[in-house]
């Protein structure tokens, strides 16, 4: 590695700025349904979901903006017609995401959301080697995406649940997966339009005011606001700052598929989590879960390619 790589570039950097994304993401299954829970917001609310979810992105966003103003950071769109390019990343990145992750949580356990959700990793790394020269499918990476992906059923097998599909649940979740991969896809370009920094804050802020705006205008309402729903949701805007901050510039900055691979503790941290707030039964399985996902990472980054 050359001394005067980014830090960003750097591996043990990487590995460090990319695991605290994904221990971050997998907080935010159990603070959601918390929210839910502490807003009043009901499994039948949709548009109240959906204004929920506007707040937290939507600010989250303008956070990033005003800290990329603070720095001064160039706003500039490089070409005019760049604009609905960044307007589909935020549709895929935000908006369309995160309204199918809202309302499929609140069919789904938090421990078996994130189980699925994990498709957006094994879903990013394939696409990354099709359609970039920098991500080849080598035999690690297959290595190790299977023993991650092997982790993460781990997770689901023999559960009460295991098996039984609905579609507002379990549907939504991979849904939302599909979207967040093919966002994960679109960060290379949206670093060659716009410092990826204030683009991250764009996406985030338009992604938000779009699922802000029709839910209000659909009738979403927080029901009842209290103290500490009002800290959750303030976590929430912290998770999705931090997280997408750091994952966004390191995929600019690294094969997709390193970085990617991180994502597959996601599930793991949103199951523990999920069973520590939401008071979900704990398995040993978790455990093994965990030790092959980052078993599957090691062996990924272990080599060059």
């Amino acid at each position: 590695m050359n001394a005067n790589a980014s830090i960003f570039q750097r591996p043990l950097w990487v590995s460090i700025f990319a695991l605290t994304a994904a221990i971050v993401w997998g907080w935010a299954y159990p603070l959601i349904k918390l929210g839910f829970e502490e807003f009043g917001i009901t499994y039948d609310m949709t548009s109240s979901k959906i204004f929920f979810a506007g707040i937290r992105f939507c600010l989250s966003g303008l956070i990033i903006l005003a800290i990329a103003k603070t720095t001064k950071r160039n706003f500039a769109i490089r070409k005019g017609s760049d604009f609905w390019y960044i307007l589909l990343f935020a549709l895929l990145n935000t908006t369309f995401h995160y309204a199918a992750f809202y309302i499929g949580l609140s069919f789904s356990q938090g421990a078996r959301a994130a189980i699925l959700n994990s498709t957006s990793t094994f879903t990013l790394v394939i696409l990354a080697c099709i359609f970039f020269k920098s991500d080849k499918m080598t035999l690690r990476k297959a290595t190790g995406c299977v023993i991650g992906f092997i982790g993460i059923l781990t997770l689901n097998v023999g559960g009460e649940e295991s098996g039984s599909f609905s579609f507002m649940g379990d549907g939504m979740i991979i849904l939302n997966a599909l979207c967040s991969a093919f966002a994960g896809l679109l960060t290379r370009g949206l670093n060659k339009r716009v410092d990826v920094f204030v683009g991250t804050g764009y996406s985030l802020a338009l992604g938000g005011a779009l699922l802000l705006i029709p839910g209000l205008m659909a009738g979403g309402t927080l029901p009842h606001i209290s103290a500490w729903g009002i800290v959750i949701l303030l976590l929430l805007i912290g998770i999705s700052t931090i997280g997408f901050t750091l994952y966004n510039k390191l995929l600019t900055c690294n094969p997709i598929g390193k970085v990617a691979i991180y994502n597959s503790l996601i599930p793991v941290v949103g199951a523990v989590t999920s069973c520590l707030c939401l008071r979900e039964p704990f398995s040993w399985k978790y455990a093994i879960a965990g030790a092959l996902a980052t078993l599957g990472i090691y062996i990924i980054n272990k080599g060059k390619a």
